[in-house]
């Protein structure tokens, strides 16, 4: 390195190291994608309540919907890189939609990413009078059925739709999508009958499925989840490679003083480890990261698996967005 970059490098250095000492002065804003009372709003409100006892100042959260939480993760990346704004996102935001939006960012080269948080498998959802009882009836009934069944999903590119596909694509079923601004609304239409299935985070669905007010006919999990054991796995029902996880991160904008974005991850791990938000992540059937998962390098690496993987399978798929 020349003598001049050198310095200039150290410089840039030292400012972010200065910066991180008083940092945070004041509140920190949460860009949230989904609506209110949905998991990644329930999910952010639990970390950031856990971490702004770590930072010593508030963390106020902000929900702004559409677009498959891409219009919250735009405003991210279009923040001051100080700190002061992050942002939440999961499966939907940070690969699925990536996919499909015409986005004025690289979800990849655009954003720092602070932690990965935690995931959750989930649930093939029927409404309770569908006439299959079991995985394997359910298959058989969409594959003849005459007209294709009505499939509830969280907007074009969500954890929801592309659920649906990879099942379509695997089975040989026949939808017809409906798109919802989140997964409340979708589960709402689901309890009333108005539409025959969806594919929900089995954390936010599962209260509703032990009340009975609608069936889940399989986890989208490698092996049964522990929260709802009688629910099969599709594994089971001979399609090993129907898994899909729902998970969640945090974001700064790109630019971001490594100093700061550390302090971030640092308050994140620690929230993470506290055994109150441990216990409320459980009780939403959330599988918590590891500390080497809640990283900046933790979350890069695994989002970045999570595009390859999920990326060719969208744009087979032929998905147009709403």
């Amino acid at each position: 390195m020349k003598r001049g970059s050198f310095i200039g490098a150290l410089i840039v250095l030292l400012a972010g190291a200065a910066l991180a000492q008083d940092y945070p002065s004041r509140p920190i804003t949460m860009m949230v994608g989904f609506p209110p009372g949905g998991p990644t709003d329930t999910l952010a409100r639990i970390v950031a309540d856990g971490m702004k006892t770590v930072l010593g100042q508030p963390i106020v959260i902000e929900d702004l919907t559409g677009a498959g939480g891409t219009i919250a993760t735009n405003n991210v990346v279009h923040a001051n890189p100080d700190g002061y704004t992050i942002g939440i996102g999961n499966w939907t935001s940070h690969v699925g939609a990536p996919a499909l939006y015409a986005l004025q960012y690289d979800v990849l080269k655009d954003l720092q990413p602070i932690a990965y948080l935690s995931g959750a498998p989930l649930f093939i959802l029927g409404k309770n009078d569908l006439p299959p009882r079991n995985v394997a009836e359910l298959i058989s009934w969409v594959k003849t059925k005459s007209t294709p069944s009505v499939f509830g999903t969280v907007g074009a590119g969500s954890a929801a739709h592309m659920c649906g596909v990879f099942f379509q694509q695997k089975t040989g079923a026949k939808f017809q999508y409906v798109p919802y601004r989140g997964a409340a609304p979708a589960m709402q239409d689901l309890m009333a009958g108005q539409i025959d299935l969806s594919c929900l985070d089995a954390s936010s669905s599962l209260p509703n499925v032990q009340a009975g007010r609608f069936r889940a006919y399989a986890v989208m999990n490698e092996k049964r989840w522990d929260k709802a054991p009688d629910v099969p796995t599709m594994i089971e029902s001979g399609s090993p490679d129907l898994t899909i996880t729902f998970w969640h991160g945090l974001w700064a904008p790109k630019g971001t003083p490594r100093p700061i974005v550390d302090r971030l991850s640092a308050a994140a791990r620690t929230a993470l480890a506290d055994p109150d938000v441990r216990k409320r992540l459980d009780v939403l059937g959330q599988v918590v990261a590891t500390p080497e998962q809640a990283t900046p390098e933790g979350l890069a690496a695994f989002q970045k698996a999570e595009i390859d993987k999920w990326w060719p399978i969208i744009k087979a798929a032929d998905i147009k967005t709403e």
